[in-house]
């Protein structure tokens, strides 16, 4: 039964402080590659391709975890907790909006291995 938990975190930056942004998010990268249960973990920005026309904020983090639990104790790191409260949650932060959301690659009725 895989356990991986998929993370797609998007964020729309205030106006003129994308970069500032990209860069503030960047910085979380070395200390979570760090972590036992990360398996990826990479901020990306969104680029003009005529092939890929769809809409969605700029900034994107692609994340894979070893299990929920994994996930779970990156979420409550005091540097992803500071992060937030400071771009986030802050009046001041250069986040406008954010959508974090969580995956699994399991199927509904999975008949998983009994081991």
């Amino acid at each position: 039964m895989s356990k991986k938990i998929y993370c797609t975190a998007a964020f729309k930056p205030k106006p003129g402080r994308e970069q500032a942004l990209f860069e503030a998010l960047q910085a979380l990268e070395p200390n979570t590659h760090r972590e036992d249960g990360c398996l990826h973990y990479t901020v990306t920005r969104k680029i003009d391709h005529p092939n890929a026309p769809g809409e969605s904020y700029p900034i994107v983090f692609h994340e894979v975890w070893a299990s929920r639990e994994a996930f779970e104790a990156h979420c409550n790191r005091r540097e992803i907790q500071a992060f937030f409260a400071s771009q986030v949650e802050s009046p001041e932060g250069d986040v406008a909006d954010a959508n974090v959301c969580v995956y699994s690659d399991e199927p509904w009725d999975y008949d998983a291995p009994q081991g």
